[in-house]
Formats: C-alpha cells, sequence, structure tokens
C-alpha cells in the first residue's frame, strides 16, 4: 500500500525563540508552543510526588533498607526490562542495600511477568520483598502467590492496567486511574528512576547516608541506563522523556556511561561521542533484546552491570552474536510470513486488504514473532499478530503465543480487551500498548481470534478506512540542503517516538543510479538549480531500478555520511516515487 504524503502543518503564528529558523519550524510542527519546552534541564523534570503510592512504596522499601531485609528485583526480557532491573540493583547498592539479586523470567519456561512460578523461584531465597520493574500490572496471581508465602511485593510498571488490580503492597505507575502524574507515556526504566528518586528523598529524610557515613549518591549518574531503556521502548517521547532522554545521551557522549553501554556501541560500530537516539534504537537496543529472545536476559543485564571492561567486552561480543543469530532467524521467518500473507490475498476476489493478519507457524521462534509482526505490519499498513508454539519441545502442545502490532489510529490493546470481554473463552492473557501487545490462546480459537479482532478494529474504525500516511516537513529550501544543516538536526533532538526525526519531500532529478547489495539504490539527485547531492534507498525493487530513472520524488532525512573520516551530505531516502 503505497503512502499518502502528508506535509506537516506550520502554525501561522510560533512561540518566541531566538534559535535556528529551520529548527523554529520543526519544533513548531511537533507542538511545542513555549521555548520552556525546549530547555532539557534536570530541573524542568517533573517531580516524582504526583505519581500514585509513590510515597508508600518508597517507604516499604526504607524498611527493607533499614532492617536489612532480602529485596529481589523481577524484571522484563526486553531492553526496556534489562535497564530497569540495572538501575534498581545499582542504585541500592549506591544507597548502600547488598542483601538484593534480580530475576528476570526466562520467556519460554516461565512467560512474562510475575508469574506464580517466577514467584516461587525468587522464594528459594527467603526475600521480604520483591520489586517488579517493567511488569507486574496484570500478574494477580502471582502477587497473591508472593502474598500466600509472605512475600510483600512492590509493582513498578508502565505497561496499561486490566479491570482489577493485583493485591500488591504498592503500585506505581502512572497510567493507573486517577493518577495525576502528567506524563503517562513513562518506560518502566523511567517509573524505576522515580520511585528511586523518592526512595532517595525518604533516605534524605531520615538522615540515611549521615548515619551510615555515606555519601548522597547523584541519581544523574543513572541516565545514561533511563535514556537507553526508554528509546528501545518506543514510548513517547513527550517532554519529560526527551529531557530524561537528553540527559542521558549527554553523558554517554561525554563517557559518563556504563561500561556495558560503551562496549556494545564500540562493537556496533558507533561513535560513542556523537550518539543518537537511533543509535540506541538500532545499534545497543537490538542486541540486549537478542538475549532476550533467543537465550536468557540476564547476559544482557550482566553487560549492563559489568564493573570491567573485559567482562563487558566479552559480554558484548556474545550478546552481538546472539544478534547475528536472530537476524538469520527472522529473515527466514519474515520471508514465510510474506508467503503466507500472499497466499491470503491472492485467494481474495477484492482488492482490498483485510483488516488485520493473524499468521502462525509451528516452526517459528516465540523469541522473534513480534518482529515479524512489526515488518509485515510495515510492509501492509495492517495490524498484525504472529504466533508460535508456547513449548517448541512438546509436539502435542496447542497453546500459542501471538506478538502484535499496529497502525496509528488502531488501539491493539484495546482491541484484545473488547474480544476478552465479548469473547472470555478465546484469550487466556493478553497485555501491552497502543501499537504493541501480547496474548496467549489455544491453537483451536486461532480463527475465531481473527475474525474477533477483525470486529474490533472495524469498530475503532467506525466506518473510516485505513489511511496510510507518511508525513513530511515539506519541501526543503535549498539553502538549508547542505551539510551543516545534517548535523544541526542530528544533535538537536532528541528525535523519537511521537517527536520524530524532520523528514522532507520533493522531486529531483536522477544524475546517476547504482544497485548495491542487491536490494539497494545509491543515486545522484539533482535539484532544479542543478545542485547535486547524494542520496540512498534501501530495500528497493531491483527489477524496477534496472532500467534508467529519469526523475523521482522522495522523502528523505538528511544525514551525515562517514567514511575514511571524510563527512559528506547524504539524503536517507524513506519514501521513493518514479515519476520518469
Amino acid at each position: 500500500m503505497n503512502p499518502t504524503i502528508c506535509r506537516r502543518e506550520t502554525p501561522q503564528n510560533l512561540f518566541d525563540w531566538d534559535g535556528h529558523a529551520l529548527l523554529h519550524q520543526l519544533y513548531a510542527n511537533r507542538g511545542i508552543v513555549c521555548c520552556d519546552d525546549l530547555d532539557m534541564g534536570l530541573e524542568r523534570l517533573l517531580p516524582y510526588s504526583s505519581l500514585s503510592n509513590i510515597e508508600m512504596a518508597a517507604h516499604i522499601l526504607y524498611s527493607c533498607l533499614k532492617e536489612k531485609k532480602r529485596i529481589v528485583i523481577v524484571g522484563d526480557f526486553d531492553t526496556d526490562g534489562a535497564t530497569s532491573t540495572a538501575l534498581m540493583i545499582e542504585v541500592l547498592q549506591a544507597f548502600g542495600h547488598e542483601n538484593l539479586d534480580y530475576l528476570v523470567p526466562n520467556r519460554f519456561d516461565f512467560g512474562y511477568g510475575l508469574s506464580p512460578e517466577i514467584v516461587e523461584v525468587a522464594a528459594q531465597t527467603n526475600p521480604a520483598l520483591i520489586v517488579t520493574v517493567d511488569n507486574g500490572i496484570a500478574n494477580q496471581a502471582g502477587v497473591e502467590r508472593a502474598n500466600a508465602l509472605g512475600i510483600q511485593v512492590i509493582v513498578t510498571d508502565h505497561h496499561l492496567p486490566p479491570d482489577e488490580l493485583p493485591n500488591a503492597a504498592a503500585i506505581v505507575n502512572p497510567n493507573l486511574v486517577g493518577d495525576l502524574f502528567p506524563s503517562k507515556n513513562m518506560a518502566g526504566v523511567g517509573v524505576a528512576f522515580y520511585l528511586l528518586l523518592a526512595l532517595r528523598a525518604k533516605l534524605i529524610q531520615e538522615n540515611w547516608f549521615e548515619i551510615n557515613q555515606r555519601p548522597i549518591p547523584n541519581m544523574a549518574n543513572w541516565l545514561d541506563l533511563v535514556a537507553v531503556g526508554t528509546v528501545a521502548d518506543m514510548v513517547t517521547l513527550d517532554v519529560n522523556n526527551r529531557r530524561l532522554v537528553e540527559q542521558g545521551l549527554k553523558r554517554i557522549r561525554k563517557g559518563y556511561c556504563r561500561v556495558g553501554i560503551k562496549t556494545l556501541l564500540e562493537v556496533a560500530k558507533k561513535n560513542i561521542y556523537q550518539i543518537t537516539p537511533s543509535d540506541i534504537g538500532f545499534a545497543i537496543g537490538p542486541r540486549l533484546n537478542a538475549a532476550g529472545r533467543l537465550d536468557d536476559m540476564s547476559v544482557g543485564i550482566q553487560c549492563l552491570l559489568a564493573k570491567d571492561e573485559y567482562q563487558a567486552r566479552t559480554l558484548a561480543i556474545e550478546l552481538d552474536q546472539l544478534n547475528l543469530t536472530r537476524r538469520e532467524i527472522e529473515g527466514a521467518m519474515q520471508q514465510e510470513a510474506l508467503a503466507q500473507v500472499q497466499e491470503l490475498l491472492s485467494s481474495l476476489t477484492s482488492e482490498e486488504t483485510p483488516e488485520a493478519f493473524c499468521l502462525y507457524n509451528p516452526q517459528w521462534h516465540q523469541g522473534v514473532v513480534g518482529l515479524v509482526a512489526s515488518r509485515i505490519k510495515e510492509h501492509f499498513h495492517r495490524p498484525v499478530f504472529a504466533f508460535a508454539k508456547e513449548d517448541d519441545n512438546n509436539p502435542n502442545c496447542t497453546k500459542i503465543k501471538g506478538s502484535g502490532r499496529s497502525v496509528s489510529g488502531i488501539h491493539i490493546r484495546d482491541a484484545l480487551a473488547w474480544i476478552d470481554s465479548q469473547y472470555p473463552h478465546i484469550i487466556t492473557k493478553f497485555g501491552g500498548h497502543a501499537m504493541a501487545a501480547g496474548l496467549s490462546l489455544d491453537n483451536r480459537y486461532l480463527k475465531e481470534f481473527e475474525s474477533a479482532l477483525k470486529k474490533a478494529i472495524n469498530i475503532q474504525l467506525g466506518g473510516r478506512l485505513f489511511n496510510h500516511k507518511l508525513l513530511s516537513d515539506g519541501q526543503l529550501d535549498s539553502k538549508w540542503l547542505s551539510l551543516e544543516t545534517a548535523e544541526i538536526l542530528k544533535m538537536a533532538g532528541p528525535w523519537g517516538q511521537g517527536f520524530p526525526e524532520p523528514s522532507f519531500d520533493g522531486e529531483f532529478k536522477v544524475a546517476t543510479q547504482k544497485i548495491v547489495g542487491a536490494k539497494h539504490v545509491k543515486l545522484i539527485l539533482q535539484t532544479d538549480s542543478g545542485m547535486a547531492v547524494d542520496a540512498i534507498a534501501f530495500n528497493i525493487d531491483p527489477l524496477i531500478w534496472s532500467n534508467t530513472v529519469q526523475k523521482v520524488r522522495v522523502v528523505y532525512r538528511p544525514e551525515v555520511n562517514e567514511f575514511r573520516g571524510e563527512k559528506s551530505l547524504q539524503l536517507m531516502i524513506q519514501y521513493i516515487e518514479i515519476l520518469a
């Protein structure tokens, strides 16, 4: 489905700001109405006090520290969960608490979150308290099991809460009904960071650091972890999240970061001194996620917690190898998924693409189905669920796990909630966000689920059609088509989900074209004034480009291309349409 190129509307009356003229327009295009929202200073972070139950959670933690009781952190098997876990461990240790450990459920043995089974594992070390990070909001049974064993539970999470909350000692989640915290978009690592801010304030109030003769830790020292987890989890970068991310990036660029983050960037061949959010999204995140997808996320957490550079590098190399394996598995699964979709489309009489796709292959790897769903979603601009067997070692297993990705305008987690209310026998469990969700069900209900999913999507559409829009900031004036502009834009963010990198559209003559890497094309484009600029487009159709192309319309991002120490302007093409 070809997108419709739509230009963002620039407000007629821009906010007062004496900065760069192009940036002024771009910021206004993204909803900035006050120059204060461009102030990334830590003093402008939202205070923790409006987060529901945070004082209670801090008090429970303080009691455990005071009485030296054992605390177990239960994390999640993605980058947000890994950074949240590492953050909790490091900061509690900096506060002087050593009687603690962490657990991350192996997705293949325990599934997601604080299940009763993972509580039993945690109970073997006799903890007084379990703290969940990036999970727990939908784990009623796990919390009940902990309560039965006499273990208190603090849930810190950011996922949308179910109607019935777990009976935890305290729940800290900005998305709780009635919660007054202005930012509802924090990642799990952001919620954990805010709880630790509240705990630090409690410890200062109780003269903890003076009594224990410990320096008061500067919480900014852990913002590298917060930045990595926030960007990798693709939460909306509202102004509070941008401040957290920008401050973390500044510290990474200065080398003030975990040695594990440093070595992950080195393994990915990224320049630590010029790191951007996209480097986190495409270099650090996938390598950490690969551990949770294919093996055990504890490898990623150990890398983040490593103090020794040799150990960190060894773990970073292991994560890099896991990521290469993940890419191979994903590539094969993606081709199989595309074949399923093409077979389905060929059997339809209508040219209209279905409201959603539900894809299943018993041979697929359950740790990679979310990535496959994302790729198919991007290709067809429809919500997609990809499913795999829950237990690969049991040929008789009929339980399957699915991971879904959505498109703008369809709240996928709400769709699952509607299905669960209307057809309560279909879904075993579910959870997630507007754009991504997961669920479990029995294979015999897959077709019924697909039918119900289409109904739920149609209800949300309300008669509207899917509209694949590609937003552009308009045509870039030739005076801004320069390496200097690309460098300014690179550092002007942080850009990310909900605050996208600037992109522009325009028509260009094609001076030269060359297929590289079988599926990519390198171009030299010319403006009407004759100015020439390098450009590259990935994953094109080689058959189309086997002919000479004379003119194109493109949506692109100006980027800095570095080769053998030399920098040049290169247009990174997001969409290309051949005109002649």
